[in-house]
């Protein structure tokens, strides 16, 4: 028998090459490319398209998109970690209906405007000065629904039919620098409920730098915690609001921080309001460092009567307000106003500390009932 050490060496002595008989190694095949990969950023021209290749992209830029009537650009349900990009002037047609104009959900989802972009809810529309309370109706405007550890950052808006954001039912949702420039709603008070925050069921939530100019709340917590309002500058509406609270499935609102913020030209400065004969709490608040000017009709006004448009006068004591702290509070309010008005159900006031409070111009009211120790009325 031939050894195999034999073997090969007579075939070397021929000049046979033993490697190249062989069959050639096949390349490892390419693995498919992850969604993240196939499609870096995507530029959407129109609502249709957007909301239907949304998950496709890790950036979507909306550019200049008129949004057909009686449809959302619906930008829910994003992969994690999407960017989506407000470019040129974002327009909506006109129909009556509820809306909203623009709905988002998502985890770490950062939504931003380029330079120069401005989304235009062409409120004039529908205004008619009875906002939601009747004529006609008017869809809200943006939906931050259900968005958790995400961003918000430098937005143009103007002329939002009704009211602006509700942030509802989100976690860690940071805004920054947004505008709200509802002025052309105060031709002839068509302009009506056109709040520019509205916050329930969220925690989590910080708002900075905002330029509100509107003809309702530039603020209003109605359930939530650990919130803050920062830096702020709001103009025509009703100032800062926690409320009102009551009546909802949710009427819990603590950890809540306003500061470094001015109101000018408007209804109220700094307000809370809970409704009559309703339950809840309101605790831990904290108003700081705001300035007022050109206040009409409350400089400060913290009231337990609320209902939509005509408080009973009578208190009930169904939302406590406790932990309740005023701190550099200062400002003017026009002659016809009222400086300073507190209106509590009895022990259902307890905990506040006020300190360098001076609203002056006004009137002093000779209607508060059961105020706080410690709190001038």
């Amino acid at each position: 028998m031939v050894s195999f050490t034999t073997l090969y060496t007579l075939l070397l002595g021929l000049g046979v090459n033993l490697v190249s008989t062989l069959p050639a190694a096949q390349p490892a095949p390419t693995a498919p490319a992850k969604l993240k990969d196939r499609a870096t950023t995507c530029t959407f021209t129109n609502a249709a398209s957007a909301g239907k290749s949304k998950t496709s992209c890790s950036t979507i830029v909306l550019s200049s998109i008129a949004v057909p009537s009686g449809t959302t650009l619906d930008m829910t349900g994003l992969n994690k970690g999407t960017t989506v990009i407000f470019e040129g002037t974002t327009t909506f047609g006109y129909k009556e209906w509820s809306g909203p104009l623009i709905s988002f959900s998502g985890t770490s989802i950062a939504i931003k405007g380029a330079s120069g972009h401005v989304i235009d809810g062409s409120g004039a529309a529908w205004w008619d000065g009875e906002g939601s309370n009747g004529g006609k109706t008017k869809p809200k405007f943006f939906y931050a629904h259900s968005l958790k550890s995400s961003t918000i950052s430098n937005l143009n808006v103007k002329n939002t039919p009704v009211q602006g954001f509700s942030i509802n039912s989100a976690t860690d949702l940071t805004l920054t620098g947004i505008t709200i420039d509802n002025s052309d709603g105060d031709t002839d008070s068509l302009g009506h409920n056109t709040d520019a925050f509205d916050i329930g069921s969220s925690t989590g939530i910080t708002i900075s730098g905002a330029n509100v100019k509107n003809q309702d709340d530039c603020l209003a917590i109605n359930s939530g915690t650990d919130i803050t309002f920062t830096g702020g500058t709001c103009s025509g509406g009703h100032g800062l609001s926690v409320g009102s609270v009551g009546g909802r499935s949710d009427n819990t609102v603590s950890n809540i921080l306003i500061e470094s913020s001015t109101v000018t030209n408007s209804q109220n400065g700094v307000r809370i309001k809970t409704v009559y004969d309703a339950t809840g709490s309101v605790s831990n608040v904290t108003y700081k460092d705001i300035t007022l000017s050109n206040i009409s009709k409350y400089g400060i006004v913290i009231e337990q009567d609320y209902e939509n448009g005509s408080p009973t006068g009578t208190p009930t004591t169904g939302v406590p307000i406790t932990d309740l702290t005023l701190s550099s509070v200062k400002g003017s309010v026009s002659s016809s106003a009222t400086d300073i008005y507190i209106l509590c159900g009895e022990d259902s006031c307890s905990d506040w500390s006020w300190s360098s409070v001076s609203v002056t111009g006004g009137k002093t009211s000779s209607a508060c009932e059961n105020v706080p120790s410690g709190v001038s009325c």
